[in-house]
């Protein structure tokens, strides 16, 4: 059976709020972390605005939650269109009276030497990884705050607090000051009534692996999986439903006294000093 056929049905811990899930797609075939976190945020009662630079793949996100009976929508966004990003959060904010949840699930990298990072590939990275998520917060925060109300979540990396095993600058430390500048907003919108928080993914298998990391690993794609397996101290990598179970938690009620700070989805990865052998 597939994950979504053996993730646990959530209570209606979101019922009747608005959820805008941006990387709510998936790069390739099965379940990325944005659509797994759109189905449970369905499940669990809310209307889920599935955004996505590719909208076909955010439309094959709203159509599995509607297949279930969830209410969602599909709109295409690049992140990296300040005007078209925040025309887009103002839009599904004034259709649906209010952005409850903003999740920001983006991340792009450049893998391999450090040295060959060019200034560009810098600034496209930091871009979508970081600039976009300024931009999405600061459009959605007057209206929480007018509201009294909202949580503004990230997906972060293991990456962005300790190496990895192979070289990936960029996308790393922008992972890092994704989770700082989280922190920052938690505190200075909590006399809002708004939280923000971060979840740290750790080794997750996920489509996306096998398009931009897989180079960075000698021989075939079982073996890097396999290689990513055995660093974690649970002995597996985490699937898209690990993470997503974190997200529909901090965007619930019931993690109503938590904010500025970072939940690790990681099988205790953080807390050892183990790297791959990519030879």
């Amino acid at each position: 059976m597939s994950p979504a056929e053996t993730a646990p049905i959530p209570t209606r811990d979101l019922e009747g709020r608005v959820a805008v899930v941006l990387g709510a797609g998936s790069i390739g075939a099965g379940w990325g972390i944005g659509r797994a976190i759109g189905l449970l945020y369905a499940r669990a009662g809310a209307h889920v605005v599935a955004a996505d630079r590719d909208r076909s793949s955010a439309e094959e996100t709203r159509d599995l939650i509607l297949g279930e009976g969830g209410s969602a929508e599909a709109v295409g966004v690049d992140v990296a269109d300040d005007a078209g990003l925040a025309a887009c959060l103002a839009a599904a904010g004034a259709a649906r009276g209010g952005i409850d949840i903003l999740y920001f699930n983006v991340g792009i990298g450049k893998a391999g030497p450090s040295i060959e990072t060019s200034a560009a590939d810098w600034r496209r990275i930091a871009d979508a990884n970081l600039t976009a998520l300024h931009v999405a917060a600061t459009t959605v925060l007057p209206g929480m705050r007018a509201r009294r109300r909202g949580v503004i979540l990230a997906t972060s990396s293991i990456a962005g607090l300790r190496d990895v095993g192979y070289p990936h600058l960029a996308y790393g430390a922008t992972k890092a000051a994704l989770i700082q500048y989280l922190r920052l907003l938690a505190v200075e919108n909590a006399p809002h009534g708004i939280r923000a928080n971060t979840i740290v993914p750790g080794l997750i298998d996920t489509p996306r692996i096998e398009q931009t990391v897989a180079n960075a690993y000698v021989g075939d794609l079982a073996r890097m999986k396999a290689l990513r397996a055995s660093q974690c101290p649970l002995g597996r990598m985490g699937t898209a439903f690990d993470v997503a179970e974190a997200a529909l938690f901090l965007a619930s009620d019931r993690a109503a006294y938590v904010t500025g700070t970072e939940l690790l989805v990681d099988g205790g990865l953080a807390a050892t000093a183990r790297g791959p052998s990519l030879g």
